[in-house]
């Protein structure tokens, strides 16, 4: 939450501790400089005089200094005793930077969600940089995307080697399309119904000041609400790693790009033939030789297997729990981003040189 009150500068901003307390901060900005700040909120502090050095730690600050020096300026003016119950100087810096208009909330955004679209597995990896960059650029409210599969396909990561991860008569021998996407992460084998894939972009101040590790939960947690309708107690396992208490069910990726703009997207496994994959994904082969094919499947088919429910059912609890959680819309993919995609495939995405940059 921002705001600038009309009468004056006065500038306001409150963060939400995660299962923590609420802080306030409210503010002038006077040459540029942080001025007659004030902080407040539910929280607990120790000594009382310790509100006083944080309110003269912000004093005076430069308007953009980053999150991590604001955080660490806090740190520096408190007393070695100083114990701060239900927030840090973290949460400081993230609502001072709200009171700037340099961080934001779900709250404060529009969002849309595009529903399943089928595309060319090239087309997907490459919207996802369009409509990423559409939204740095304010061009494109921040969007929910699911992925629907045309073909068989092999995503791998941006830094993998390709013939490290794909068997390429495997690939042949079950017409699958081999595509490097942007991200980081692992290799992906794709099919019609056999996965559950999203992509998120935001405005990189919505995880203003959050750390990467951090910024995974907190981008899914709409995710784990919705396993959690579907009977599923699922979380994070650092980095990027969905889990349950039976095992891994997805994976997440992110790119942080210099328009402002943010992509996180997730593979969720619904139930993936494990023959195929194996023959395909050399990584698959390596991680999986000593479980053998059966216990293969039962690797690869967790969201069949723990709800009992479609993919298209699941799809659309997480749907329904994105808009009623953020008050989304339903939306589309314009002729002008369908155009932009087009032209990166051609330029990019379905070029040698960028298929094989890590051999």
């Amino acid at each position: 939450m921002a705001s600038e009150e009309q009468h004056g500068t006065r500038r306001h901003g409150e963060y939400k501790v995660p299962g923590g307390k609420l802080v306030v901060v409210d503010l002038d900005v006077r040459d540029g400089r942080l001025a007659n700040v004030s902080l407040g909120g539910d929280f607990f502090l120790e000594p009382d005089e310790a509100l006083l050095d944080i309110n003269a730690a912000l004093e005076g600050l430069p308007a953009e200094t980053p999150f991590g020096e604001i955080a660490a300026a806090v740190h520096a003016r408190l007393a070695p005793d100083a114990v701060l119950f239900g927030f840090s100087p973290e949460a400081v810096a993230t609502a001072v930077r709200r009171a700037l208009g340099k961080a934001t909330g779900w709250g404060d955004h529009q969002w849309e969600i595009i529903p399943p679209t089928p595309l060319s597995t090239h087309m997907h990896v490459a919207m996802d940089e369009v409509l990423a960059e559409e939204v740095g650029t304010g061009h494109r409210n921040p969007t929910l995307r699911f992925w629907e599969w045309e073909s068989p396909s092999v995503v791998i990561g941006s830094f993998q080697s390709l013939k490290n991860e794909v068997d390429p008569e495997g690939a042949r021998r079950h017409g699958v399309t081999v595509v490097r996407r942007i991200t980081g992460g692992g290799a992906m084998f794709m099919e019609h119904g056999n996965a559950i894939t999203y992509s998120i972009y935001v405005p990189q101040s919505l995880v203003d000041g959050l750390s990467f590790a951090d910024s995974y939960p907190f981008l899914d947690a709409w995710v784990m609400e919705s396993l959690k309708k579907l009977g599923i107690q699922a979380w994070y396992v650092p980095l990027n790693d969905m889990a349950t208490e039976q095992g891994k069910i997805g994976g997440a990726a992110q790119k942080r790009f210099s328009s402002g703009g943010m992509l996180h997207h997730v593979t969720m496994s619904y139930n993936i033939d494990a023959d195929k994959m194996v023959e395909v994904l050399r990584i698959g082969k390596e991680k999986l030789s000593d479980k053998g094919t059966t216990s293969a499947k039962k690797r690869v088919d967790p969201l069949k297997r723990q709800t009992g429910l479609s993919r298209e059912d699941i799809i659309a609890t997480m749907m329904d729990t994105f808009t009623t959680r953020y008050g989304a819309v339903q939306a589309g993919i314009s002729e002008e981003e369908m155009a932009l995609a087009e032209e990166k495939v051609k330029e990019k995405f379905n070029t040698p040189e960028w298929l094989n940059r890590v051999p």
